[in-house]
């Protein structure tokens, strides 16, 4: 057991691949999972904030805040 060398049964000796290095299409690719893989995680986290506390995203204002001078529900020559 001693003196035995240690073989890999990955490669069989002597198919070792000379140019084991990517192209410029396998690094792009690569690189597009990635970025693929980053966006998914923040979608994920998103929702995850999202369900967690679903009234934070909601907005505290209403739709008659922007009118001037008029009360909610009074509509009467309001664009004329």
């Amino acid at each position: 057991m001693e003196g035995e060398p240690i073989t890999s049964t990955l490669l069989p000796p002597g198919n070792i691949p000379q140019d084991a290095s990517l192209t410029l299409e396998q690094k792009t690719t690569f690189v597009f999972v990635i970025l693929l893989f980053i966006f998914l995680g923040i979608l994920i986290v998103r929702c995850f904030r999202i369900l967690l506390d679903p009234y934070r995203s909601m907005p505290t204002s209403t739709w008659a805040d922007g009118l001037d001078g008029l009360e909610k529900g009074q509509f009467d020559y309001a664009l004329a």
